[in-house]
């Protein structure tokens, strides 16, 4: 329809003619009320927000020296904070010659990683910047663990000492042993 048949339609109905689609060929126009169109734009736009979930990064520090307890604690904390959608930030600070040993802080994160594997990966591996070590957790399962058990790690067995030969295999010459 032309434009001039657009406008005289609009203003017999007492509405107001609103480009909806500038970029379309040719472009598209609504015969509505101006103003309850607005309206309704906005209220999808604030309702479309208002299901929109921010992702923030929740912190939990530690020290070397944090006890076992308090680490139950952090990982009640980390745990909840996964639960909420949340990156959960675990850093453990050093002072002094604390940081002589990486390794405890390096444990401790591997312990709060444990404590919530069920329901969160490791992101960012630990790793050490400055005086102190952190790992960043996020929402999410292990792979091999889709159906929401959890299973131990697989343990490194011992290498047999004796090897049961099957019947058939009895009569070929023994092999020789392999240097693993």
């Amino acid at each position: 329809m032309s434009l001039e048949d657009a406008i005289k339609r609009a203003e017999e109905a007492g509405l107001d003619l609103i480009e909806v689609a500038a970029a379309a060929d040719p472009p598209v126009c609504r015969i509505a009320d101006l103003g309850k169109f607005k309206f309704e734009q906005d209220k999808r736009a604030r309702d479309s927000k208002k299901n929109q979930h921010i992702s923030e990064v929740k912190e939990v520090r530690l020290r070397p020296r944090t006890d076992d307890h308090d680490l139950q604690v952090r990982v009640r904390a980390a745990r909840r904070f996964l639960e909420d959608g949340h990156k959960v930030k675990v850093e453990v600070r050093f002072r002094g010659r604390e940081a002589t040993h990486p390794e405890v802080a390096r444990d401790q994160i591997n312990r709060i990683a444990q404590g919530v594997s069920d329901i969160a990966i490791v992101e960012r591996a630990p790793s050490l910047e400055g005086r102190s070590m952190f790992a960043i957790l996020a929402r999410g399962r292990a792979r091999g663990s889709e159906d929401g058990e959890r299973r131990p790690a697989p343990v490194a067995q011992a290498a047999p000492t004796a090897v049961a030969v099957a019947p058939e295999a009895a009569a070929a010459p023994p092999a020789a042993p392999s240097a693993n």
